[in-house]
């Protein structure tokens, strides 16, 4: 609420405020700025919102990249390539907010550390936001958990290894995915069930929701 009376300090006091909306006051929020300016890339708060109310599919991942900074479309990057591959949608359909949300732990590009490496998302993101944008969205058939921070948040504690492994205990409503990045290839060659298994499974389920 302090976003939303912030943006109206100056109304007159006799005028209707009407209430901002979540995705409008996250769209606005500064929360990080300066834990974003501390770090090596040293940019500004951008959170990416891509989400709706009454959507089939929420994909849970972690935050976005540079790329995602830059275009304001989450997996606008080769992750989100091989994210489309896994579940069988084609971009028009992934990028369809009516029918897909994609809420990731932190809304916001996290910076790169002094070796270039990614940040974490901030842990106070989704204290902050978490919970009010999923009352938003509502209950959603399918939820895709991409890596480990939405693993955690949604699953509880383990590795994404293990998280992973027991697909079968959490399907039809919730695959655990790993993150597609290209990091992960070597994970994917020496676990071939995935692909084998747990692909074919969820390009299935996919496709029952998007009709």
């Amino acid at each position: 609420m302090e976003i939303a009376q912030a943006a109206f300090a100056d109304a007159p006091r006799d005028a209707y405020v009407p209430p901002m909306s979540v995705p409008d006051r996250l769209a606005a929020c500064t929360l990080c700025a300066d834990r974003f300016a501390a770090t090596a890339t040293a940019h500004r708060p951008r959170p990416v919102v891509w989400f709706r109310p009454g959507v089939r599919i929420l994909i849970a991942g972690q935050a976005p990249g540079a790329r995602v900074h830059a275009s304001g479309r989450p997996f606008s990057d080769p992750s989100g390539d091989r994210l489309r591959d896994w579940t069988g949608l084609d971009a028009e359909t992934f990028y369809d907010r009516d029918r897909v949300a994609i809420v990731p732990m932190g809304f916001c590009f996290p910076g790169y550390d002094a070796k270039g490496s990614d940040l974490p998302p901030p842990a106070i993101c989704a204290r902050t936001w978490r919970n009010a944008v999923m009352d938003h969205i509502g209950h959603v058939p399918l939820t895709l958990l991409v890596g480990g921070y939405a693993q955690k948040w949604h699953l509880g504690p383990g590795t994404v290894a293990a998280h992973v492994a027991a697909w079968r205990d959490h399907a039809p409503a919730v695959f655990p995915l790993p993150h597609p990045s290209w990091r992960n290839t070597a994970w994917l060659r020496r676990h071939p069930w995935f692909e084998a298994e747990l692909l074919p499974a969820l390009r299935a389920r996919v496709a029952e929701e998007i009709r």
